[in-house]
């Protein structure tokens, strides 16, 4: 429904020797379609020559979610997401039962008004001049040619994020408050040449201040490079929907909480190699091999192939029929796949019996498979994987040691019916196996290369391995571009014969004997500004628990404010 104001359009109806007006209610917006949900604005109107009202009833819009930009939500807002949110030209490629909610079944990152993967982006129908209606849109379809089959697409963002920690990473930071500035901007180019073949790049730069800072490296500041550059042949191949992909690009064809974008620094997660995919009806196949961008280099477009890190595999996606559940549409999607990975350094590092951290190559061999989907106002989420493998420390003559780890990821909840504020209340469970440090085999979960690790902690303190976490979440939206989610999870060690682990490190730098880690009150409130500016703060305490804050560990608080402008 378009957003259109109310308009009381009287018809004379002859009824019992009486005139009276009959109102047609259209969609409505301001005040009425921000708070009305599911019921009826009552006015009264007089009726000429009568001293008594009649009721007109104008039925209001559902609020609709707020659109995380980015943001990979498998679970929760805003997972349904109805056609009147999207911009009526700019989408996903047609992908059929994969594009539903926000797209990511697709294998292409997820989808608001604009995407994660700038290039997953459709703005064809733009050739029809009459559906610009955004001041931007001349910049999304440029015709080269009289035929328009040669075109062009522009896009970007400027991102700006600022942080303050109090005694950060549970201490181990050694600051005792730290403030944190980082602006990043991502501009690219679509060309594409006719209907099989498309040319895409994308520049970057980010620079990165702040008081008391820490962590920052070569993910924070970048000079201008190529973020991106790769061309892609496709077309109908077996009934399928077919591709082919060859250059650097982004690839987010996995669950988040297993790999994504690296979106809490500056500078995304590129790869090099060829990706292949194939999309029928309800089944679609993924296959590709990358090599790691090495983006330590300094200087203006310095940024070279990282051979020694490595991502391989297949991934299969079925759409089963849809179904009905408590009188309601339902219908689920179910991913198995493979994935290898090859890192070296700290990221792949493993306890040894000292607790301290032993560096090392490890090559990680990946089984696992995911459903998720909506069962009437159920929405869910659930997965496992396990991880074989060897890992061999740096140094001569090290042996190689076996590899078996494994985790289980969950979440559920209920979307409450009829709800002005489009509630949904969920609970997240998660389980990321540990303990390597006085055996030969290494027990401990590990994914390096940049799940979404807001997934576990909005406040990055603690990571996914060698843990347990669980806790309810609420999300709520109110008018049409606020929205708020809050959760409370604790976290424990899955064994005590492995350090607590945090992103881009594996252990602090004291160690504890106890199992509860701590609790993690936190809350994000997403304010949709305008069409291209958005802007999202997130607020978390984390409490420590009495035997790490024995060992020297320390609660912390944590604030986040992120500014996009993405056109």
């Amino acid at each position: 429904m378009s957003d259109l104001p109310v308009r009381a359009v009287p018809r004379p109806v002859r009824s019992r020797g009486q005139w009276s007006f009959s109102a047609l209610a259209l969609p409505v917006s301001g005040v009425l379609a921000w708070g009305a949900q599911d019921h009826a604005a009552r006015a009264s109107v007089p009726q000429p020559g009568q001293g008594t009202a009649e009721n007109i009833h104008v039925h209001a819009a559902p609020v609709p979610p707020v659109e995380y930009l980015p943001q990979a939500n498998p679970v929760g807002q805003p997972i349904r997401m109805p056609a009147t949110v999207h911009h009526p030209s700019g989408h996903q490629y047609d992908w059929g039962v994969f594009n539903r909610d926000n797209g990511e079944a697709a294998g292409f990152g997820p989808v608001g008004r604009y995407g994660v993967a700038r290039w997953a982006e459709d703005w064809s129908t733009l050739r029809n001049r009459a559906k610009r209606d955004d001041p931007f849109d001349v910049l999304k379809y440029i015709p080269l040619t009289r035929s328009g089959s040669v075109w062009i697409s522009f896009s970007g963002e400027t991102r700006a994020r600022n942080w303050f920690e109090n005694r950060p990473v549970l201490g181990a930071a050694h600051v005792a408050d730290s403030g944190r500035f980082t602006v990043r901007n991502l501009y690219g180019a679509d060309l594409h040449l006719g209907t099989h073949v498309r040319l895409y790049g994308e520049l970057i730069n980010a620079d990165a201040g702040g008081w008391r800072p820490y962590g920052y490296g070569s993910t924070y500041r970048k000079q201008l490079d190529a973020q991106q550059a790769f061309i892609e042949v496709k077309g109908h191949v077996a009934g399928a929907k077919a591709g082919f992909m060859f250059g650097r690009q982004a690839f987010l064809d996995m669950p988040a909480y297993v790999l994504y974008y690296r979106m809490s620094s500056s500078v995304p997660l590129a790869w090099n190699g060829f990706r292949a995919y194939a999309a029928w009806s309800r089944v679609r196949v993924d296959a590709w091999d990358f090599v790691g961008t090495d983006i330590s280099p300094h200087g203006m477009f310095h940024d070279t192939e990282d051979y020694s890190t490595r991502l391989y595999g297949v991934e299969t996606t079925w759409a089963p029929p849809d179904f009905t559940f408590l009188g309601q549409a339902g219908y689920s999607f179910l991913d198995l796949f493979y994935f290898g990975t090859k890192a070296g350094g700290g990221i792949s590092g493993v306890s040894a019996p000292s607790f301290a951290v032993q560096q090392g190559m490890a090559t990680r061999n990946n089984f696992g498979g995911r459903w998720h989907g909506i069962a009437g106002p159920v929405e869910f989420s659930v997965g496992g994987i396990w991880q074989g493998g060897a890992f061999r420390a740096t140094g001569p003559d090290s042996p190689s040691r076996p590899i078996n780890a494994w985790s289980f990821s969950s979440n559920a909840g209920y979307r409450l019916p009829h709800d002005r504020f489009h509630t949904f209340v969920g609970m997240q469970a998660d389980v990321f196996s540990g303990g390597d440090a006085r055996r030969n085999t290494v027990g401990t979960y590990s994914q390096p290369f940049n799940p979404q690790l807001t997934y576990v902690d909005a406040s990055l303190t603690v990571s996914e391995s060698n843990m347990v976490d669980i806790g309810p979440e609420v999300r709520m939206t109110f008018f049409r571009s606020l929205s708020v989610m809050a959760r409370y999870p604790l976290y424990w060690r899955y064994s005590t014969q492995a350090p607590v682990s945090r992103p881009g490190a594996l252990q602090y730098a004291y160690h504890y004997n106890g199992s509860f880690i701590g609790m993690a009150p936190q809350a994000t409130l997403t304010w949709q500004i305008g069409p291209h500016l958005s802007w999202g703060q997130t607020l978390s305490r984390f409490m420590t628990s009495a035997a790490l804050n024995h060992a020297g560990g320390s609660s912390g608080t944590y604030y986040m404010s992120n500014l996009s402008f993405r056109f």
